[in-house]
């Protein structure tokens, strides 16, 4: 069996690549997708439609053609993964990851949360309809490897 999983959520640690080589390790049998990781990537994906001689270089514009050009690739990633793993950091609010979240609920998608216990109660919702709840790296890669005996 091999599984097809979407990291989804925090971009400011190594977190994805911890899982991904851990797995390797273990020679599990995964495909690995994720979101453009690289913030200003991220940011800048729909400057390519900048319509010339207007005035939507910055704020709301840039903000929504990047979002769009990103939902394009996000949408395909989860919908063609088995189980998505979706991480909420500390540091700031993954709003993102959140609806990624919300996305796989509404597909009826498996997905893993990652995330320390100090953040339970913001994340109750999107943890109830998580099928599992993981505070560390180890835990996911235990389940991830258990799914695939």
């Amino acid at each position: 069996m091999q599984l097809n999983v979407y990291l989804s959520g925090e971009i400011h640690t190594d977190w994805r690549d911890q899982i991904i080589q851990a797995c390797q390790m273990l020679d599990l049998n995964i495909v690995f997708s994720s979101a453009v990781t690289n913030h200003d990537e991220s940011d800048s994906a729909g400057d390519l439609l900048k319509q010339a001689n207007t005035d939507e270089g910055q704020g709301y514009w840039r903000d929504h053609r990047s979002a769009k050009i990103n939902a394009m690739r996000t949408k395909t990633l989860i919908e063609a993964c088995d189980i998505a793993v979706i991480r909420f950091g500390d540091k700031y609010k993954q709003w993102n990851a959140a609806f990624d979240a919300g996305y796989c609920a509404a597909l009826n998608k498996p997905y893993i949360t990652l995330h320390s216990e100090d953040i339970i109660h913001p994340l109750k919702e999107v943890d109830g309809a998580a099928h599992a709840w993981a505070t560390d790296v180890r835990q996911v890669v235990e389940t991830l490897r258990y799914l695939l005996k």
